[in-house]
């Protein structure tokens, strides 16, 4: 059976929810997992083929046609599993596909409301055309706090509830920035984004922290504390100078250990780190 990971980040966008995701998906499929990764876009457009590339990426055309999130190009090159359809799915696609129920009297005269019919539809999307994988990895768009990503955030707190705790993992990713005038590490917006995640309902059970710089043991404690995450599911991921180390960072930071940990699985063998350190010495 399925067991599901949701990916959320906070503080501020762009911060690589979307290379964890996937190289994330490739530790575990190096172990001998099946492995899924699907994206949840909070944005109006039904699909980003008409976006423009300066906004939003590149779009990503999928084997079989569909016009899709960059992040799925991420995925797909990183896990070399091709992406489908049924792996993107936007705002603007799940009101578009109620909206065309209601127009047909699909609901039979009930009133069409964000929940259930919108969250019910995300997890329809999150359930859909899976077969026999070990671990789907879903992506939610956008940043905690904001409108927009909100239906999604409640869809998936109340996918966790009915498919049970023990089969759903939440990572969230932050930003701990270093102040160069105090010459610290700051841990308050970690703190504020995990307290805003938690306030819909959902703990997170890993932390992943994207920094500069190594964050120091006290600081790392200090989110474990505020957070009410266990210290070693406080995951650094300082920046890199290229986007192919970031398998081998989050390998060592142990983040596909803590996560066979939480499912009670083991590896069925060992990463392979090689094709990483190739390319990584190719490109620097």
């Amino acid at each position: 059976m399925a067991r599901y990971i949701f990916v959320t980040g906070g503080v501020v966008s762009s911060l690589g929810k979307g290379l964890s995701s996937a190289s994330l998906g490739y530790l575990l499929k190096s172990q001998g997992f099946k492995v899924r990764i699907r994206k949840m876009d909070p944005y109006l457009n039904v699909d980003p083929g008409t976006m423009s590339p300066f906004q939003h990426g590149e779009v990503f055309v999928t084997d079989d046609g569909a016009e899709t999130d960059l992040d799925l190009g991420h995925y797909e090159r990183f896990t070399d599993i091709s992406s489908k359809q049924s792996d993107n799915i936007t705002t603007g696609k799940i009101y578009s596909d109620i909206i065309k129920k209601e127009r047909k009297g699909g609901y039979l005269g009930k009133t069409v409301q964000v929940i259930p019919h919108v969250t019910d539809r995300i997890k329809e999307f999150i359930k859909k055309d899976i077969t026999n994988e070990d671990f789907v990895i879903c992506e939610i768009g956008g940043t905690v706090g904001d409108i927009e990503s909100l239906p999604f955030l409640e869809a998936i707190r109340q996918f966790s509830n009915e498919n049970g705790k023990l089969k759903s993992l939440f990572i969230h990713l932050t930003l701990v920035p270093f102040m160069k005038s105090s010459d610290e590490i700051k841990t308050k917006p970690t703190q504020h984004s995990v307290k805003e995640l938690r306030s819909i309902g959902i703990q997170p059970d890993i932390v992943i922290c994207r920094s500069e710089q190594s964050i120091p043991i006290d600081q790392k404690r200090k989110i474990s504390l505020f957070c009410n995450v266990q210290i070693e599911n406080v995951i650094e991921t300082v920046d890199v100078k290229t986007i192919y180390e970031a398998p081998i960072s989050f390998f060592n930071q142990k983040l596909d250990k803590q996560v066979l940990k939480y499912f009670n699985l083991k590896s069925k063998r060992k990463p392979n780190l090689k094709p990483w350190k190739k390319i990584t010495n190719t490109v620097l």
